[in-house]
């Protein structure tokens, strides 16, 4: 997917666990299939499961992003609703892989699609609660960093526009430059940062028997503008269920427009990306994509 991609193989895994983690030597390794685009990861026995970045590298930057992951996660776990990831430990760079990797206890579930769901105005509800626990946790004064997600949706104009030129052949590139030239000029009335997950796709929701069960991958969790975690309305609800959402949310009508416009953001920038190599995420691009138009 990425040309800086790696590689990361099962003896590698192995080796680097027994080394680092003597006292899960011997456990077995096994890969997960994924479609993710930031993680290889690897089941390690029945407990735990292992996080390797697909661009690793040594730097300490890369490391404190995965301790201030795992740092998130900590302070989430008594307040979600619903399970996050539990922290196990980090590993260090070593013989086959050059990076910094992570440890988490593993969640059962399934990632979410509406075929997994039993009850999708239900799934909505409980996705708000924990989009509502998340913006109720005091940010300390935080305020956005200046980077990623949660920002002034209009700084995404130059890449919104790149993005749409490469897709003309892909989707209808003019009826989304409508919706987003709308959609950047959306106003904010509550200046507020909160805390977000800033990434709620369904690949990071997981699911157990029809309900939602855990939200996963903390990597982007921050604090910045709310509309951010109303993606999944157009990433993976239907029309109805996304009534349920936003109602059980109670945004107006200018947050509910910047949140359509976040999904797009995301949607049109990963399209043309992945559209060759991952036909997973290029169709929920597409997806999101047609329902921001509804």
């Amino acid at each position: 997917m990425h040309a800086d991609q790696v590689d990361v193989a099962v003896d590698v895994v192995a080796a680097l666990v027994a080394e680092q983690f003597p006292r899960w030597r011997g456990l077995p390794v096994r890969p997960l299939p994924s479609t993710g685009t930031v993680n290889a990861l690897f089941r390690l026995g029945a407990e735990v499961v292992l996080r390797f970045p697909l661009r690793p590298n040594a730097s300490p930057d890369l490391r404190g992003e995965l301790r201030r992951e795992q740092e998130h996660a900590r302070m989430l776990a008594a307040r979600m609703p619903v399970a996050v990831p539990e922290p196990l430990g980090l590993g260090e760079p070593g013989d086959g892989y050059p990076g910094s990797w992570a440890a988490y206890r593993f969640i059962p579930g399934e990632t979410a699609e509406r075929d997994r769901i039993g009850d999708l105005d239900g799934f909505a509800r409980d996705l708000a609660g924990v989009v509502t626990a998340l913006c109720g946790i005091d940010t300390g004064g935080r305020v956005w960093s200046g980077s990623g997600r949660g920002g002034p949706l209009a700084d995404q104009d130059a890449d919104v526009r790149a993005a749409l030129a490469a897709s003309d052949a892909l989707t209808d590139t003019g009826a989304l430059a409508a919706v987003w030239n709308r959609c950047r000029h959306a106003r904010r009335d509550d200046p507020a940062d909160r805390w977000i997950h800033a990434d709620l796709m369904p690949g990071n929701l997981l699911v157990r028997d029809g309900r939602l069960a855990a939200v996963i991958d903390l990597e982007t969790v921050c604090v910045g503008d709310p509309a951010v975690d109303l993606m999944p309305a157009w990433n993976l609800l239907d029309a109805g269920s996304r009534e349920t959402y936003r109602r059980a949310l109670g945004v107006d009508d200018a947050t509910w427009e910047r949140g359509r416009g976040w999904a797009l953001v995301q949607a049109i920038n990963a399209l043309p990306y992945y559209v060759e190599t991952n036909p997973v995420m290029a169709a929920i691009a597409r997806r999101t994509l047609r329902a921001v138009l509804e």
